[in-house]
């Protein structure tokens, strides 16, 4: 396959930043994506020239951290996959492929495809986790979790936090992120007796970050490598309306 890439280079948070051609030739249909861009990079390096720096980690769909924006999708668009995980074969001899970062403010550009996601960390910071005292490890049994409960649980759980949905939806809402993390807790017994004083603190940190509201378009949902649902941002709605009421009880 020979294709033609369009690729944001940007030197700095502080550089304007521009697209840039490049060919790429010979490239195997095989191919993950991220090893064509590392095909190229291999190319411009022999040309003496600056590799497109990106992210990239476990490159098995499990770490978030392959955060492309391909032809105007987040992750290239099919269903269920991360841009590690997407092929070459799901491209046509001659294509040309637009290829940029995340777009939102929350989610500055620090170098070419590469954002600054620490707005993320600093919401789990906030809330996104159980206190308990270290000490032996309870008796699997001990604590008896309803089957749908679980399931649900382990539904919220598989959001790895890529951040497709903010880039995917045109406020910058957070909101499916943060409702995975906020019901994937609560809906536990581990995590219920901070049930309301998470909803409140991360919801609060999200807000602080910049990130903006949800209108409910399901484009988060659509984009989602996990398939997480927007079915959890009415969770947290809930969970937060009721943290308020009690709060201000």
């Amino acid at each position: 396959m020979n294709l033609t890439l369009k690729v944001w280079r940007q030197k700095n948070a502080d550089d304007p930043g521009q697209f840039e051609t490049y060919d790429a030739p010979g490239i195997i249909p095989d191919m993950s994506f991220l090893e064509m861009l590392d095909v190229v990079n291999d190319q411009l390096i022999a040309a003496g020239k600056e590799p497109i720096a990106f992210d990239s980690d476990c490159r098995e769909g499990i770490c978030g951290t392959c955060s492309l924006v391909i032809n105007g999708t987040p992750h290239g668009g099919q269903k269920a996959t991360t841009a590690c995980q997407l092929h070459m074969r799901h491209f046509s001899d001659g294509d040309t492929i637009t290829i940029e970062p995340w777009r939102a403010r929350p989610f500055p550009v620090l170098r070419d495809l590469v954002v600054d996601r620490g707005a993320f960390d600093r919401i789990i910071q906030a809330g996104g986790f159980v206190s308990v005292n270290t000490g032996g490890t309870p008796e699997a049994n001990g604590l008896p979790v309803l089957k749908d409960d679980a399931d649900l649980a382990m539904d919220a759980a598989q959001c790895i936090g890529c951040g497709a949905c903010v880039a995917a939806c045109k406020n910058a809402s957070a909101m499916l992120f943060v409702s995975a993390k906020i019901s994937h807790l609560g809906l536990l017994p581990q995590g219920k007796v901070e049930k309301d004083r998470r909803a409140l603190k991360m919801v609060a940190q999200m807000d602080q970050e910049g990130f903006g509201n949800c209108t409910v378009t399901g484009s988060c949902e659509a984009v989602c490598p996990k398939e997480i649902s927007i079915n959890f941002i009415a969770r947290m709605n809930g969970d937060y309306a009721v943290a308020l009421l009690k709060q201000g009880a």
